[in-house]
Protein backbone atom coordinates (compact mmCIF):
# COMPACT_ATOMS: atom_id res chain seq x y z
CA UNK A 1 0.00 0.00 0.00
CA UNK A 2 1.32 3.40 -0.93
CA UNK A 3 1.50 6.00 1.84
CA UNK A 4 -0.89 8.94 2.11
CA UNK A 5 2.09 11.29 1.87
CA UNK A 6 3.04 9.87 -1.51
CA UNK A 7 -0.53 10.11 -2.79
CA UNK A 8 -0.65 13.70 -1.59
CA UNK A 9 2.60 14.40 -3.43
CA UNK A 10 1.21 12.84 -6.63
CA UNK A 11 -1.78 15.17 -6.38
CA UNK A 12 0.43 18.21 -5.68
CA UNK A 13 2.52 17.49 -8.74
CA UNK A 14 -0.59 16.97 -10.88
CA UNK A 15 -2.01 20.35 -9.80
CA UNK A 16 1.31 22.06 -10.41
CA UNK A 17 1.62 20.43 -13.84
CA UNK A 18 -1.76 21.87 -14.83
CA UNK A 19 -1.16 25.34 -13.44
CA UNK A 20 2.47 26.19 -14.12
CA UNK A 21 4.26 23.11 -15.40
CA UNK A 22 6.89 20.85 -13.90
CA UNK A 23 10.65 20.84 -13.94
CA UNK A 24 12.44 17.79 -15.35
CA UNK A 25 13.20 16.61 -11.82
CA UNK A 26 9.52 16.95 -10.83
CA UNK A 27 8.37 15.10 -13.96
CA UNK A 28 10.69 12.22 -13.09
CA UNK A 29 9.45 12.22 -9.50
CA UNK A 30 5.83 12.25 -10.72
CA UNK A 31 6.47 9.33 -13.08
CA UNK A 32 8.19 7.29 -10.36
CA UNK A 33 5.38 7.97 -7.89
CA UNK A 34 2.74 7.05 -10.47
CA UNK A 35 4.52 3.77 -11.24
CA UNK A 36 4.71 2.96 -7.53
CA UNK A 37 1.00 3.78 -7.15
CA UNK A 38 0.02 1.60 -10.12
CA UNK A 39 2.11 -1.28 -8.79
CA UNK A 40 0.32 -0.97 -5.45
CA UNK A 41 -3.12 -0.90 -7.10
CA UNK A 42 -2.32 -3.94 -9.23
CA UNK A 43 -1.04 -5.89 -6.23
CA UNK A 44 -4.16 -5.02 -4.25
CA UNK A 45 -6.38 -6.10 -7.13
CA UNK A 46 -4.54 -9.41 -7.47
CA UNK A 47 -5.00 -10.05 -3.76
CA UNK A 48 -8.72 -9.39 -4.09
CA UNK A 49 -8.96 -11.80 -7.00
CA UNK A 50 -7.31 -14.52 -4.93
CA UNK A 51 -10.23 -14.43 -2.51
CA UNK A 52 -12.98 -14.65 -5.13
CA UNK A 53 -15.00 -17.78 -5.78
CA UNK A 54 -17.23 -17.82 -8.88
CA UNK A 55 -20.51 -19.69 -8.54
CA UNK A 56 -23.12 -20.19 -11.28
CA UNK A 57 -26.88 -19.81 -10.63
CA UNK A 58 -27.21 -23.50 -9.76
CA UNK A 59 -24.54 -23.20 -7.05
CA UNK A 60 -21.75 -24.97 -8.92
CA UNK A 61 -18.22 -23.62 -8.43
CA UNK A 62 -17.10 -22.32 -11.84
CA UNK A 63 -14.00 -20.47 -10.69
CA UNK A 64 -11.51 -20.35 -13.61
CA UNK A 65 -8.62 -22.82 -13.31
CA UNK A 66 -6.08 -20.03 -13.58
CA UNK A 67 -7.55 -18.36 -10.50
CA UNK A 68 -7.64 -21.67 -8.62
CA UNK A 69 -3.94 -22.16 -9.39
CA UNK A 70 -3.18 -18.66 -8.10
CA UNK A 71 -4.96 -19.49 -4.84
CA UNK A 72 -3.01 -22.75 -4.49
CA UNK A 73 0.32 -21.01 -5.06
CA UNK A 74 -0.65 -18.29 -2.57
CA UNK A 75 -1.42 -20.88 0.14
CA UNK A 76 1.95 -22.58 -0.39
CA UNK A 77 3.88 -19.37 0.31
Amino acid sequence: MISKDKIQRINELARKAKSEGLTEKERNEQQNLRQEYLKSVRESFKNQLKSIKVVDPSGKDVTPEKLKELKKRNKQH
